[in-house]
């Protein structure tokens, strides 16, 4: 098959068929012999101690193999190094039938190990545990005398503590023409995915373990178990080809891992944890956070003066924090700027990055604060943007590695027709139905860290790429395909990208919007070193026509190399093989930013976000009936997974708007939707017409290959720009997320 270019084009995923014939496995569908099944049994109050635990009638249970508790639990080899994964935030990792404390409510105090999975929940419902209680907190809104700010540790590599105060901010809000002073909320969420949290640990005998797991990198968890059990990390592999849906629910691992490993060792037996749905909403979550923002602008709309205030849940054992007040002054650069950040330690578990930690919540709180000022200003808040547009990150005095935010405007207006758009509120209808529009700014970071790969040619011409990363289902075997087939001059039908096996070359975990960013430029490091070699291998053959041919003037295409001066020359790649007894030419790469000059330009993803909605004039309903979303993401590897990612964040940013919220009881200090009956969330009648668009934007800086990450940036802007309509189409500013029906009546 000839070859052409694939980088840039709408390749399906790879793996689609196997998806939607069943033929994908997960986690919890590995087959293995002489199986057994774990049920974690889970804490019923919210704090204290457990005085007794009875398990003399359930181990009468026929089929009932063993109950592991704090009394009999396994000694393991956690290690002093505070940080157990790479998503770990700073403070003291909780340690699982470590004593008797209860630390939050649903916490894991058993494990029933049975021959069947319906054995082992039958019995763990029939443990009794005595408790001594203690009062507990868990309501942020009651504890803010408790607000601290969080420590500093190795999670703030990814997550900067907020910038420095610049200018007096004070003075410049007291002196500007027009102030807002806004206080904002939004719910708990939880992430949710299809499918729930299981690993499938294998005992393959002297304490070595292949383990398969629901995780957004593998490396992340062999590192996890190995560290927690004493193990070499030789003797533990981690799969995890298919995951349904992380959403940074798996950045870190989860409990079941450690549940089913220390089963498994204990026993030595093969064997299978999985979390039901109820218990999905103990591991973790977004964290409600209670916003400030105070901005002052002149009167053509500059905005002088920033003040954002941030104060977020987090647990009493790790200083979970997300990077929420920093984005306004990277968007606006306003010369004085006042950001805080705080958390308050509650009765609960450590909170967990989900889809744009931080990003979502804070650029909510900005965006609105800008719409309130146009309408003061009696600006368009498009105009307001354009106004108070900027090349450069103010916040680190920086100039973007490339900004194409002016088209996203521009070209998203014009798809959206928002030149259409009455600016009065109340003053657009259809029937009895009020619509309004709405608009937004949004930005993600655009970062990437180390990561490793490996090419493999065999003799029949193909190559068999390998690296450790997990795709979660955004489309990462198709776009690694994509790069190795460009970089190689081959057909994707002649690549194999063999991926989430923690055997395979370094890949960090898939979150941040960083992966493409990561592996891709190793995948091209790898390919190209793999060229090299065959090159140099080709040169010193008799009869191939190189011997006085330089690298740079080499052409790889279709199984031949050839040269720009001379296509003459073709020279079949698989001679080489004869001449090397048929033995494989590998490589192994790897990639990562330039410590000396990475950091002397500011990178991000940009967006903006058009949104019209229909608000029912009498019930308060709201639908959003059409939205548009222009993105600037450097090159675009493939445009059909692309615009997926962003389409789906879209679609979570309708859910965060106007439906999903978890409701803890104060009372009991425990969650009282934990079920997808009752947490809300958008269904196909709630989706009406979505449409993304990419504005060309080249940038050589962030990498070789010019990409930024994408599967953050259609989240961030959706809240605040369906935020804004509803008010444009009823008059009222809603402060608080999800926005009810009840509020509107």
């Amino acid at each position: 098959m000839k070859n052409t270019p694939s980088v840039g084009q709408p390749l399906s995923r790879l793996e689609g068929h196997l998806k939607v014939t069943g033929q994908a496995k997960y986690a919890a569908e590995y087959d293995a012999p002489d199986l057994l099944y774990g049920y974690i049994v889970n804490s019923t109050i919210t704090k204290g101690k457990i005085k007794a635990v009875d398990t003399s009638e359930i181990k009468k249970l026929k089929g009932v193999v063993e109950i592991f508790t704090h009394e009999n639990k396994p000694s393991t080899a956690w290690f002093d190094f505070k940080y157990a994964d790479m998503d770990a935030p700073p403070g003291t990792v909780f340690k699982p039938l470590k004593d008797n404390i209860i630390r939050y409510n649903g916490q894991p105090i058993a494990l029933v190990v049975a021959e069947t999975f319906e054995m082992a929940r039958y019995a763990a419902a029939k443990i009794k545990v005595i408790y001594e209680e203690e009062t507990f907190e868990t309501n942020v809104k009651t504890n803010l005398d408790t607000s601290r700010d969080p420590k500093k540790g190795m999670a703030s590599l990814l997550k900067p503590p907020p910038p420095k105060p610049s200018g007096d901010f004070e003075k410049e809000y007291e002196n500007s023409f027009v102030t807002t002073d806004s206080f904002f909320s939004h719910g708990t969420e939880h992430h949710n995915p299809m499918e729930m949290f299981a690993s499938t640990v294998i005992y393959e005998g002297k304490d070595k373990l292949t383990i398969y797991d629901k995780t957004q990198g593998t490396i992340n968890s062999q590192m996890y178990v190995a560290n927690v059990f004493g193990l070499k990390m030789k003797n533990v592999q981690v799969i995890s080809p298919f995951v349904g849906g992380g959403f940074g629910s798996g950045l870190r691992p989860q409990q079941q891992l450690f549940m089913a490993v220390m089963a498994s060792l204990a026993l030595k037996r093969n064997v299978r944890v999985t979390l039901d749905r109820a218990q999905m909403y103990m591991i973790g979550h977004r964290p409600p956070t209670l916003q400030h923002t105070k901005f002052g602008a002149d009167k053509d709309g500059k905005v002088n003066a920033i003040y954002h205030k941030a104060t977020g849940e987090t647990s009493r054992f790790e200083d979970y924090v997300e990077i929420v007040v920093n984005w306004a002054n990277m968007l606006y650069p306003a010369e004085n700027t006042l950001l805080e950040h705080e958390i308050v330690p509650l009765d609960v578990y450590s909170p967990l990055d989900m889809r744009a930690p931080g990003g979502s919540t804070g650029i909510h709180a900005i965006e609105v604060t800008m719409d309130e000022i146009a309408y003061k200003l009696n600006i368009d808040p498009l105009e307001l943007r354009l106004i108070n547009y900027s090349e450069i990150d103010k916040s680190s005095d920086k100039e973007y590695s490339s900004k194409e935010l002016r088209k996203c405007y521009l070209e998203g207006a014009e798809k959206f027709g928002w030149n259409e758009r009455n600016p009065e509120p109340r003053s657009m209808k259809r029937g009895n139905k009020l619509v309004g529009y709405g608009m937004a700014t949004g930005i993600w970071d655009a970062n990437r860290i180390f990561g490793r790969a490996e090419a493999i040619m065999t003799p029949d011409g193909k190559v068999e790429i390998k690296s450790a990363v997990t795709d979660i289902g955004t489309g990462t075997k198709t776009i690694m395909t994509q790069i190795a087939a460009d970089e190689l001059g081959l057909s994707v039908e002649d690549i194999t990208f063999s991926y989430a096996d923690s055997k395979m070359p370094f890949a960090p975990i898939q979150g941040g919007s960083f992966t493409t960013a990561t592996v891709g430029p190793a995948v091209q490091n790898a390919c190209q070193a793999l060229n090299k070699k065959l090159f140099k291998k080709a040169k010193d053959l008799e009869g191939s026509g190189l011997k006085n041919a330089n690298f740079k003037d080499a052409i790889f295409k279709d199984g031949y190399i050839t040269l720009k001066d001379q296509p003459e020359i073709r020279f079949d790649i698989k001679e080489i093989f004869k001449a090397n007894n048929g033995e494989p030419i590998r490589t192994i790469n790897a990639a990562m930013p330039n410590p000396l000059t990475y950091g002397k330009k500011a990178r991000a993803v940009h967006s903006a976000v058009f949104v019209e909605v229909e608000v029912d004039e009498q019930l308060g309903i709201v639908e959003v009936k059409r939205a548009v979303t222009a993105v600037a993401a450097g090159k675009i590897i493939n445009p059909k997974t692309a615009e997926s990612q962003v389409l789906g964040g879209m679609i979570w940013g309708i859910s965060k708007a106007l439906h999903e919220e978890t409701i803890l009881d104060h009372q009991f200090g425990k969650y009282m939707n934990a079920n997808l009956g009752e947490y809300h969330i958008p269904v196909h009648a709630d989706i009406h017409d979505l449409e993304v668009l990419f504005v060309k934007e080249d940038d050589s800086f962030v990498n070789d290959l010019g990409v930024k990450g994408v599967g953050e940036i259609g989240g961030v802007g959706m809240p605040p720009a369906i935020t804004n309509a509803i008010f444009h189409a009823t008059g009222k500013r809603i402060y608080d997320l999800p926005i009810h029906f009840d509020r509107l009546m």
